[in-house]
C-alpha cells in the first residue's frame, strides 16, 4: 500500500461525522513539525529534515526538474528544487499551510 493511502485509512468519528486524522509523528519528525508550525517562520530548518517529515506525512514524488510533489489526503503541495541547505521563507509558509490543512497543529 503506498504511503499516501495510510493517511486515508486513519479515521475517527466526531459528533456523528467522520473526520480524517493526520498520521502521528514521533521523534525528530515531530520536532521538525513543531519547529515549522511554531511562531514566526524560522530560517534554520534543513531541507533534508523537511523531506523526511513529508515522507512520513504522505507520498513524495521527485520530478525530473528537481521539484517535489507531496500528496496527503486531498492536499497536494509542490516545492521547488533547493540548492541551499536551509528552506526559504516562502516554502516554509507553503509547508505550514499544507500541514495545517492536513490537521497538524
Amino acid at each position: 500500500m503506498p504511503k499516501g493511502d495510510i493517511y486515508a485509512t486513519t479515521r475517527r468519528w466526531e459528533q456523528g461525522t467522520m473526520t480524517v486524522e493526520p498520521p502521528k509523528l514521533t521523534g525528530r519528525h515531530q520536532d521538525v513539525l513543531n519547529h515549522v508550525l511554531a511562531g514566526p517562520l524560522s530560517h534554520n530548518v534543513e531541507w533534508r529534515e523537511i523531506v523526511a517529515l513529508l515522507r512520513q506525512v504522505g507520498s513524495v514524488e521527485e520530478r525530473h526538474d528537481g521539484n517535489l510533489v507531496v500528496r496527503a489526503g486531498d492536499q497536494t503541495l509542490e516545492l521547488g528544487h533547493h540548492h541551499q541547505k536551509d528552506v526559504g521563507t516562502d516554502d516554509l509558509e507553503k509547508l505550514r499551510h499544507f500541514l495545517k490543512a492536513l490537521g497538524y497543529r
